[in-house]
């Protein structure tokens, strides 16, 4: 055998060692310690498809965490982004719930379709679900939402009890919450003066068609007959809810212990707007937590990584837990093992 053939053989085997050294990595880092099953929960004449966590630590009844989405078409396992979170419930002896939104992988209906109170109106039914289930201690089921949960979550405790929630990067008013992410991403890129003005007047022109009703048809021909990426279901689903304002929702939360998470790099939210509408509803209860991440994003990624794509498919295939903020997993974990310590 040649020298080249050897060394071209060499290069081969090292190339194939390394691969399944990566592969191994990669399956080990994306192993989580929690069993999961495929669940499905009857809904207003539908099915929500959901996924059920729970921990794999020989206990014949867990508390419940219930995940409430963000917007946006989301699965259950929000594209696998869920699952470190939910490890870091099951060790706090936590099973986690989470479904489909209608529409999504396959699920029946459409999640543009939906008001923020038929959110709360689903989740209650899992909820409602989830306390016939033997394995699931119905007296601790508290909810975890984020963003554009942040309306839906209050509406949620009007309607059923809950022992806790966990709300991530809300918003107080979806008016002046889509402001600011408008100026915040102006000013992140740059922008002139001009630019900033141009785009704060188209936008007080699409709230005016709001206010007024108007139809999708109506909102391309003002604005010069570009729908500038907005579609029909995405107009009918803002003008059902540009109205949300969690301020006249948040006392339901009263006397409920509650964590509020805030990034420190959030462009879509107002984190002091956010802050303050809590801190004025709930103070009062003495049952309020407030954690701020400065190196976080909106999604709580760390800051660093979110920055490049290259770097969150990295992070996501060989660290997974690592997208996160320092300290947001085991913060969520202590926050579950303090409010309502689970039973042997």
């Amino acid at each position: 055998m040649s020298s080249t053939i050897r060394r071209v053989t060499r290069f081969a085997l090292w190339s194939l060692l390394a691969a399944l050294i990566a592969a191994g990595v990669v399956l080990w880092q994306n192993s989580y310690a929690m069993d999961e099953q495929r669940v499905s929960i009857r809904h207003g004449g539908h099915t929500l498809k959901g996924v059920l966590a729970t921990p794999r630590d020989g206990r014949k009844q867990h508390g419940l965490v219930v995940y409430i989405h963000g917007d946006g078409p989301v699965d259950a396992t929000h594209a696998d982004g869920y699952k470190p979170l939910w490890e870091a419930n099951a060790k706090a002896g936590y099973a986690s719930l989470s479904w489909d939104k209608p529409g999504v992988a396959g699920a029946p209906g459409d999640w543009l379709g939906q008001t923020m109170d038929d959110r709360a109106d689903e989740a209650a039914a899992a909820i409602a679900w989830a306390r016939t289930r033997p394995d699931i201690d119905g007296d601790r089921i508290g909810l975890w939402g984020a963003s554009q949960a942040g309306w839906v979550l209050p509406k949620i405790a009007a309607r059923t009890p809950v022992s806790f929630v966990i709300a991530v990067s809300p918003a107080i008013n979806w008016l002046r919450q889509g402001r600011y992410n408008l100026l915040a991403e102006l000013r992140a890129d740059g922008a002139s003066p001009a630019r900033i003005q141009a785009e704060v007047t188209r936008s007080d022109t699409v709230r005016r068609l709001l206010r007024r009703g108007a139809s999708f048809a109506e909102f391309v021909t003002a604005m010069g007959g570009e729908a500038n990426g907005m579609t029909a279901g995405r107009w009918g689903f803002i003008a059902k809810n540009h109205t949300a304002d969690a301020t006249r929702d948040l006392p339901a939360l009263r006397g409920i212990p509650v964590l509020l998470v805030l990034a420190g790099h959030d462009v879509n939210v107002d984190i002091a707007d956010t802050e303050r509408g809590y801190r004025q509803a709930l103070d009062p209860g003495g049952a309020l937590t407030v954690r701020h991440f400065p190196d976080a994003t909106h999604s709580l990624l760390k800051q660093s990584v979110e920055q490049s794509d290259l770097l969150v498919t990295l992070t996501a295939l060989l660290a997974p837990r690592s997208l996160f903020a320092d300290g947001f997993l085991d913060g969520q974990r202590r926050f579950l093992t303090e409010v309502s310590p689970a039973s042997y």
